[in-house]
């Protein structure tokens, strides 16, 4: 029965294989051992059933009535970190997902990223989450992701100069951090992303 409400809901997803296995980081081969060797372990269900919002009694056929059937959210993938180099759909440092409303969704692409630090405080606390819409250009006064010489990507507030950029921290025990044309070429500089949405995490 496991398989067969797998099967279900990447159709009712419009989903490929490929992509769910790529979304959860599991092997290409993983349908096929499913296939043959039934049920999955409580771990890999939870996972699953967390992925497409429904229950997990559902999912292994012990439910008939508790799937969202009206659930037109869309799952993306949160972040502990973001490499140089490495698109967004290859990244496999995923840490938990997020759900984000569809419509949105079709309007790009977005990931999530985990908040560390205090630089962004108050508006933003380490362990928040913040979504984001990937796009390589901002404008002044926007929040972005920013990669800063293939190092971890860092949150801050973007301002445009006729000399460079400027990121600017909400805290202000942190001086703004100016960088010319020549180093955003050179170090480099790379927008990542516009932060759309913050979702608050309290302990």
């Amino acid at each position: 029965m496991f398989i067969e409400r797998l099967n279900q809901l990447l159709k009712e997803r419009n989903l490929t294989r490929s992509k769910f296995l790529s979304d959860l980081n599991m092997g290409k081969n993983q349908f096929k051992y499913w296939e043959t060797r039934g049920t999955p372990n409580t771990a890999t269900i939870s996972a699953i059933a967390n992925y497409f919002g429904v229950s997990e009694e559902y999912l292994v056929g012990n439910a008939e009535n508790s799937h969202k059937k009206n659930n037109t959210g869309v799952k993306i993938p949160v972040f502990g970190t973001v490499a140089a180099g490495i698109p967004i759909s290859a990244i496999e440092d995923i840490i938990a997902y997020e759900e984000i409303d569809e419509p949105p969704a079709n309007l790009g692409e977005y990931f999530a990223l985990k908040i560390k630090g205090d630089s962004m405080e108050p508006r933003m606390t380490s362990g928040d989450v913040v979504i984001v819409r990937s796009q390589s250009t901002i404008e002044s006064g926007d929040i972005a992701i920013v990669l800063i010489n293939g190092e971890e990507a860092t949150c801050k507030k973007i301002k445009h100069t006729p000399e460079g950029i400027m990121l600017i921290s909400l805290n202000p025990a942190y001086e703004p951090m100016f960088y010319s044309k020549k180093q955003i070429k050179e170090l480099p500089i790379r927008i990542l992303g516009k932060v759309v949405e913050l979702r608050a995490k309290f302990n």
